[in-house]
Parts: C-alpha cells; sequence; structure tokens
C-alpha cells in the first residue's frame, strides 16, 4: 500500500462553492473506493482557486482476487430424467464459459440447483483510477457544468492539467480529457513552468516550496485570519469580519498578503452597516474598528500576490473603494430626502407574487396578522401594524436596491428619521430575525410579531399557490420561515394558538384556498425536527404529544419535555403498557366512553381502589394541567401505578355482564382520559 494523490487543475473555481466541492470530491472519492473493494486509510482534501486535490493514505495497489459464485437453473429443469442437460443447464454453462460437467450441484432449502464458482482475478489500481476518479467528480454538485475546447468532458470549470500518482509511480489514464502525469502547476504570476510532483507525501511542501501556493484550505485560511488580525493591529483596531468572509477570501487567493488602505473619515457618517457592507459585499476588504468598536477609515485587504511595490497596491485599492462609497453616500442622501411611509404607493406597483397580488397587498396581511398577534401576547398592536404596513418599504430605495442584504436594516433607519417610534423602527429591522440557522430572535415583543406575521403569511400564499416544498427544492424557503416561526415561539415563548392564526391567514390570502390546517401540519413536522436536535427527544416521544394536536407550539414543547421527563420514572414502563392495553380494548370494544362510573356496579376491591384513586388524581391533576405544569401531572398520575397494576392483575374487563362490562370499560376510559390531558402515552417504548 503506498499514498495516493489526486489533483485536478482548473481555471479559477466559484469562490462560494470551493470549500463544499472539496468536500464532495473527498467523500464521493471514498464511495467509489469503496465499491471498487480497494482498500484505504484516511482521505485528505485540499483546495485552492486553481485545483480540487485529494490525498488517499495507504491505499491498496489493486483488488484482492475472489470467488464469484453464480446460481442457474434448478436441477429438474437443468436436465431431464435421463440426466441428460437441457437448454436451461446449457446456456448457464455457456454463460459460465465452461462445460455442463463442470457445474456444481448444491442443495438449498427450496431444493437442488446448478450453482458455478470461478475465481475472479482483481484489477489493479492503474487499470481503475481513472474510472473512480471520472466517477467521483461527476457526482460533484455542479448545477450548471460548462464544457471547453472540441471535447465532451463537462466539469465545474475548463481542466487544465491532472495529477495521479501513487507512491512514486506515476498512475496513467484519462480524466475528463485530461492525460494524468505527476506534473503540477503553481501560482499563476509567482510560479512558471510545470512542477515535477514526486510522490503524495510531497504535494503540499512542493506546491508551497516551488509554487508559491498553500494548497491545505484550512491552513490558508488560519494564515489569512492571522496576518488581517496583524495588519489590523498596526492600526490600532482590529478586523470586523465573520466566518464566512474568511472563507470566501480564502477561496480566492492562492498566496495570501495582506495590505492595508484607508478611506476619506467623512465616509463613517454612514451607518456603520453600509460601510461595512461595501468593503466587505462589492471587494471583500476587512473592515478595522476601534476598541470600542468604531469605525476605522482603513481597510485590510487580502492580495494574491506579494508585490515587489505593495505601496502602488494599496494606491490601487484605495482607488478602486472611493466610488464604491461615493455611491453609498449618494443612495443615503437621496433615500433620505422621501419619508419611508410616503414609499407605500411605489409598493402597489411592484409585484410580490404572481396570484398573491402586490408587496403592498402583502404588508397589509402582515400588518393584520401582526395586530392579531401583538393583541395576543401584549405587544404594542399600533405599533406592529405600524411596522408590518411600512416594513418593506426600503425595498424600494437606492441603498437596498445596491445592497439587497441590508432589507430591514435600512428600513431601521429610514424609519428612525422619518420621525416612527422607536418600536416601529426597531420592530422594521427584527421582522427578517431569524435569517438564518442559529441567528437571534427579535428582541422586541413588536418586532416578533411582525416576524411572525410575515413568514406566515409567506406560508399560506405559497400553500395556495400549491408551492409546497417537495425533496430538496424550496424556491420560497418555506422550511427555513417555518422554523423561524417555531424558535420564535419557543425559544420566544410566545403562547399563541396556532390553529386560529394559521386559518386567519389562510383567509387574508387573496386565493379561495383553505390550508391553515396545511400550515399548522408543516410546522408540526418542523417541530419534530427542531424538538428532536434540540430537546433530545425520541420520534415516539413527540408522536405521543402529536395526538393531542395542542393548539400552541409553546404548550406543545412543554408537553414533550414532561412526557420526556416521565419516561425516566420508574413506573412509566409499566403505565405505558397499561394505557396501550386500554387503548386497545377500547377499541376493540368500540366503547365511546359517554357515561359515568357506577360505584353501585364496583364489586371487586381491586376496581373500586382504582376508581377511587382515579378521583383523588383528577382533583388534583386538573389545577397542574392548568398551570401547564405537565411535568407535575404525570408525576402524580404515576402515584396510580399499584392500583393499575392490581386492576388488571384481579378484574376480567370483558365480563358476559354488560353493565359490569361496560362500567369497567368506563373507568378504564377515564383512566386514560387522565393521560391524554397531557400525551398518549400508550404510544411511547419503554424498556
Amino acid at each position: 500500500m503506498s499514498d495516493f494523490l489526486v489533483e485536478i487543475g482548473t481555471e479559477e473555481l466559484p469562490p462560494k462553492a470551493l470549500r463544499g466541492l472539496r468536500d464532495a470530491f473527498v467523500e464521493r472519492l471514498k464511495e467509489e473506493l469503496v465499491a471498487s473493494r480497494l482498500a484505504h486509510g484516511e482521505l485528505i482534501g485540499l483546495a485552492s482557486p486553481r485545483r480540487l486535490a485529494v490525498i488517499v493514505e495507504d491505499l491498496a495497489d489493486g483488488q484482492d482476487d475472489r470467488e464469484v459464485v453464480q446460481k442457474g437453473p434448478p436441477v429438474a429443469v437443468a436436465f431431464n430424467d435421463a440426466g441428460e442437460p437441457q437448454p436451461a443447464a446449457l446456456a448457464f454453462a455457456r454463460k459460465c464459459g465452461v462445460d455442463v460437467d463442470a457445474l456444481e450441484r448444491q442443495s438449498t432449502e427450496k431444493g437442488e440447483w446448478l450453482f458455478h464458482t470461478a475465481s475472479e482475478k482483481g484489477l489493479s489500481l492503474t487499470e481503475l483510477a481513472a474510472d473512480i476518479v471520472e466517477r467521483a467528480l461527476s457526482g460533484l454538485p455542479i448545477p450548471r457544468p460548462m464544457r471547453w475546447g472540441s471535447g465532451d468532458a463537462e466539469f465545474v470549470r475548463p481542466v487544465h492539467w491532472v495529477v495521479m500518482l501513487h507512491g512514486a509511480e506515476s498512475v496513467p489514464g484519462d480524466v475528463l480529457g485530461i492525460p494524468a502525469g505527476r506534473t503540477s502547476r503553481g501560482h499563476r504570476f509567482h510560479s512558471r513552468g510545470e512542477i515535477v510532483i514526486r510522490e503524495p507525501g510531497a504535494y503540499i511542501d512542493t506546491l508551497r516550496g516551488n509554487g508559491r501556493v498553500i494548497v491545505d484550505f484550512e491552513a490558508r485560511r488560519e494564515m489569512i485570519r492571522a496576518s488581517v488580525e496583524a495588519a489590523a493591529a498596526t492600526l490600532h483596531g482590529s478586523a470586523v469580519a465573520d466566518d464566512d468572509l474568511f472563507d470566501e477570501v480564502a477561496a480566492l487567493v492562492e498566496w495570501p498578503v495582506a495590505i492595508t488602505g484607508s478611506f476619506d473619515e467623512g465616509f463613517l457618517d454612514l451607518p456603520r452597516e453600509v460601510v461595512v457592507a461595501t468593503l466587505t459585499g462589492h471587494q471583500r476588504y476587512f473592515p478595522v474598528a476601534d476598541e470600542n468598536g468604531a469605525l476605522l477609515p482603513n481597510f485590510i485587504t487580502v492580495a494574491n500576490i506579494e508585490s515587489r511595490d505593495p505601496e502602488q497596491v494599496r494606491r490601487g485599492n484605495e482607488r478602486v473603494i472611493l466610488p464604491r462609497l461615493a455611491d453609498a453616500a449618494f443612495f443615503w442622501e437621496a433615500d433620505n430626502r422621501v419619508s419611508l411611509g410616503d414609499r407605500l404607493p411605489t409598493l402597489e406597483k411592484v409585484v410580490y407574487q404572481k396570484g398573491l397580488g402586490s408587496v403592498a397587498d402583502k404588508s397589509r396581511r402582515v400588518a393584520a396578522l401582526a395586530g392579531q398577534i401583538a393583541e395576543s401576547t401584549g405587544a404594542d398592536v399600533d405599533a406592529a401594524t405600524r411596522a408590518a404596513e411600512i416594513g418593506k418599504c426600503d425595498l424600494v430605495t437606492g441603498m437596498v436596491g445596491e445592497f439587497p442584504e441590508l432589507q430591514g436594516t435600512m428600513g431601521r433607519y429610514y424609519a428612525d428619521r422619518s420621525g416612527e417610534s422607536a418600536g416601529v423602527a426597531a420592530a422594521i429591522e427584527e421582522q427578517y430575525q431569524p435569517r438564518f440557522s442559529g441567528d437571534r430572535l427579535p428582541a422586541s415583543g413588536e418586532g416578533r410579531a411582525v416576524s411572525l406575521a410575515e413568514r406566515l403569511d409567506t406560508l399560506a400564499g405559497a400553500f395556495a399557490l400549491g408551492k409546497k416544498p417537495s425533496g430538496n427544492r424550496d424556491p420560497f424557503g418555506l422550511r427555513r420561515a417555518a422554523l423561524g416561526i417555531v424558535r420564535i415561539c419557543i425559544e420566544g415563548e410566545l403562547d399563541i394558538d396556532m390553529v386560529e392564526l394559521a386559518r386567519f391567514a389562510s383567509e387574508l390570502q387573496p386565493i379561495d384556498k383553505e390550508v391553515g390546517g396545511d400550515i399548522v401540519e408543516f410546522l408540526t413536522d418542523r417541530l419534530r425536527g427542531y424538538a428532536m436536535d434540540r430537546f433530545t427527544v425520541t420520534a415516539e416521544m413527540f408522536d405521543a404529544v402529536r395526538e393531542r394536536s395542542p393548539a400552541s407550539l409553546l404548550d406543545f414543547s412543554a408537553r414533550l419535555l414532561a412526557v420526556r421527563e416521565f419516561v425516566n420514572h420508574e413506573s412509566a414502563e409499566s403505565l405505558a403498557a397499561a394505557n396501550k392495553r386500554i387503548a386497545n380494548i377500547l377499541r376493540q370494544a368500540e366503547f365511546d366512553g359517554a357515561a359515568d362510573v357506577d360505584s353501585d356496579l364496583l364489586a371487586e376491591t381491586a376496581e373500586s381502589s382504582l376508581a377511587s384513586a382515579i378521583d383523588d388524581a383528577r382533583s388534583s391533576v386538573g389545577p397542574l394541567i392548568d398551570e401547564r405544569d405537565y411535568a407535575g401531572a404525570l408525576t402524580r398520575l404515576a402515584e396510580l401505578r399499584p392500583s393499575v397494576d392490581a386492576f388488571f392483575d384481579d378484574v376480567m374487563v370483558m365480563v358476559d355482564d354488560e353493565a359490569v362490562r361496560r362500567n369497567r370499560l368506563q373507568l378504564l376510559a377515564g383512566l386514560r382520559d387522565l393521560f391524554l390531558r397531557v400525551a398518549d402515552v400508550s404510544r411511547l417504548a419503554i424498556g
């Protein structure tokens, strides 16, 4: 066994997709190696703007030989009574490439059959490698593959060279129409000519030394982070950047060099978010802030070249950013000449979605929903309604047209400068929160109301159009919207009747179609994934609560947490089994449970004791349920175990006497109803 290297050299790869392409290449190559029966060790993925590479540690030089057993026809069909081979036997022998006499007979449960066992010699890595790599590349997530030259090969970008080495030996073969070899290429400007790779273990160091390429994505990213922070320190500040910016810059450069720059301090009068978006969004520059978080009139850029005249590079970057900042200043000044509310008529001309009206129509629907939510949650109804009415007006401003990611944020600034209340301004920005998984939730009650309303209207409109997500397709972002609703209700502790709210959202749509039930079901499905991940509950626990169809997502989560605690109780297994038994008895008896228990018909001591225990539990459990202390209620119900066990040990339910039988069924129905006030514990798999 020796290490194996494959490198696919390309034109510059899409920066935002680079890490994903590398990871997918590793996974697909691993799958193909396993399918090809090639033993191997760890796979190490590498990537730079002009290459994807994988090092496979300890890859076998070929497949092991193996025995291949083929099953033929039954002996009774293969031969006649005289033992002469029939067409079935002859055809099977030809398929196996042997005479009929070479076939074996084996007895099975279904009789005697013909078999043939042959030794198959394993193929060498040289014979397999090119096809394995091509199949791995064909499985990469490439939405729009490109063609180049006169061939018919397709890839995310044109391929110019391929390296395949097994140990010190070059592995021949064509990949995407390019002959594989041992020569790579280095940095586009710092390296000249081809670079010979002696063996996989020397690949990373050879490219770094001779090619001036840091081929390890993570190493290059950390090199960028360190150099950017060091450059920021020379400016007496720190870099303003998130992980996505570091990832993108790492996917743009092969030999990173940090360079500082500056701009006119007057641009700092713009909102902070505008300056940051201008620097990071357009140019992938890193803004710099002082120790108090205030922006400095400086930036850091990461060049892909180590210039002999860095001052010229600095001046070039400063010249590039100047018109960008000037444009932002122009938009800011022009946008503020019109108050946010005065832009409402413009929204009438902007189509939201065919069949669902304009953006202004959507805003009115969201305002109606937000007002109802605010009223039920104790938020300021007027502020929530107003924020929803004008919350989309920043979409028609010049600034948001240039920086779509600032929608909501600019709405807050413009609302504040238009004289709207602080609550309205905050809610306009918070309507988009959470924007992504793990993002912060709206902080204000009005913001939560508008955010929920926005998402509910999106769900209702899409469902009314018949645009439910299917498979991986979710063009409206409905799964993300639903998860946002779940998080706001549970983490924001909003006790809202979601059934009623979904019905109202459905009624507001211009399409006459009831989709409230579909919305609730969709939200419940998102809640399942959220709860199983966050609360570490099982599917059975979730289904036990879902059976009760709580109208409030917050109430649903409270019941779920109580059930999770209940399953650890020493009586849980016995009571879950008893509830399952009761449910079966009631179903088979087709019992409607309409009558009260008649104490005069309680002949057995065990059934009298159970009836008394149920009455006691009912009086104490009721207040706990009203207070939504579901854990306390289930703990109290767990105390019924001795009475329940005694009942099933000593009492026959389905007796011939109809009155006694119905009375005992009613007793069991009353016991089951007590548990059902929290959850259907008969669905729990315990023990």
